[in-house]
C-alpha cells in the first residue's frame, strides 16, 4: 500500500484499516482526503491479499465530521456543490457499493454529513456507545448527499428517514442501533476488539461468496421477486465453481473446519 498524507492505511491478515486520520479538525474531508480515500479503495479493491477493509477515524471524537467547510470558506468564487460531488464523493460511494469485499464502519466519533453517507455505504457498522450520527446538511440549509436518501429509507424507513434528513438531530448510539442504522454498540474500550473479532472473520470466509452476497442485495433493493429468483441461480451457479465451495463440501464431509482461501 502507498503512503498518504491525510489517511493511514494498513493490511494485517488479510485486514485493510483505512484511519481517515485528521483528527485535529474531526477527520474532515478536504480535497486531498476525498483523492486519497478514493485512491486507497481502489488499490484494496485490486489487492487479492485484503479480504475485508475497516474504516476508521483517528483520536476518539470522530469517525468523520463530513466536508471540511472551512477549506473553501475564503474562496470568493463560489463551487459548485455538484461538481464536488461527482468528482469525488459519488465514485466513493459507488466503488464502497460495488467492491466484492465485506467493509465495516467502525464508529469510533462522531459521523456526520457526508461522513456518515461513507459510514451508511459501509457493509456492517461496529459503533461505540458515546458516539452519535448527524444528517448534519440540514443546519446549513443543505440537502444530505453521497448516498444518505437511498441508505435511510433502506435501513429505517421512510417516516425516520425524513426526520433524520429534515431535523438533523443528533442519533445517539443506543437510537441508532434500536432503529437498525448500525449492527451493534459496544463499549468505547471495547469497540477495536469487536470490530477486529468481525473483519477476522470476514477475512476468513469465502470472499468470492461475500463478494456475490453483496452484489445480489445491492440487486434486490430494486428488483422484484421474480426477477431476483433468476438472478440468485444465476450467482449459486457461479459461487458453486468456486475454489471455496469445494473446500467447504470437502471439510464437511471430513468433518472439519473449513480453510478458505478467498478464491
Amino acid at each position: 500500500m502507498h503512503s498518504y498524507s491525510t489517511i493511514l492505511c494498513s493490511v494485517s491478515k488479510n485486514i485493510c484499516t483505512i484511519t481517515l486520520n485528521r483528527p485535529e479538525v474531526y477527520n474532515a474531508l478536504n480535497d486531498l482526503m476525498k483523492k486519497e480515500l478514493n485512491e486507497v479503495l481502489k488499490e484494496a479493491q485490486k489487492d487479492p491479499e485484503v479480504r475485508c477493509l475497516v474504516i476508521r477515524g483517528a483520536g476518539e471524537k470522530a469517525f468523520c465530521s463530513g466536508q471540511d467547510l472551512k477549506e473553501h470558506a475564503e474562496n470568493e468564487t463560489r463551487r459548485s456543490l455538484k461538481e464536488s460531488l461527482e468528482k469525488s464523493y459519488n465514485p466513493m460511494i459507488r466503488r464502497m457499493r460495488t467492491m466484492e469485499k465485506p467493509i465495516i464502519g467502525m464508529i469510533n466519533g462522531v459521523a456526520a454529513g457526508a461522513g456518515l453517507s461513507i459510514a451508511l455505504a459501509c457493509d456492517m457498522r461496529i459503533m461505540a456507545d458515546h458516539a452519535k450520527l448527524i444528517e448534519v446538511f440540514i443546519r446549513i440549509a443543505l440537502v444530505p448527499d453521497s448516498g444518505s436518501h437511498w441508505f435511510l429509507p433502506r435501513l429505517v424507513g421512510m417516516a425516520k428517514a425524513f426526520e433524520y434528513a429534515a431535523l438533523g438531530n443528533d442519533i445517539t448510539a443506543a437510537e441508532a442501533e434500536r432503529v437498525g442504522l448500525v449492527n451493534k454498540v459496544v463499549p468505547s474500550s471495547d469497540l477495536e476488539k469487536t470490530t477486529t473479532e468481525l473483519a477476522q472473520r470476514l477475512a476468513q470466509s469465502p470472499t468470492k461468496s461475500i463478494g456475490l452476497i453483496k452484489r445480489t442485495l445491492n440487486k434486490a433493493l430494486a428488483s422484484d421477486l421474480d426477477s431476483l429468483l433468476d438472478y440468485e441461480a444465476t450467482i449459486q451457479e457461479i459461487a458453486s465453481l468456486s475454489e471455496d465451495h469445494k473446500e467447504g463440501i470437502t471439510a464437511f464431509l471430513e468433518k472439519r473446519p473449513p480453510q478458505f482461501k478467498g478464491k
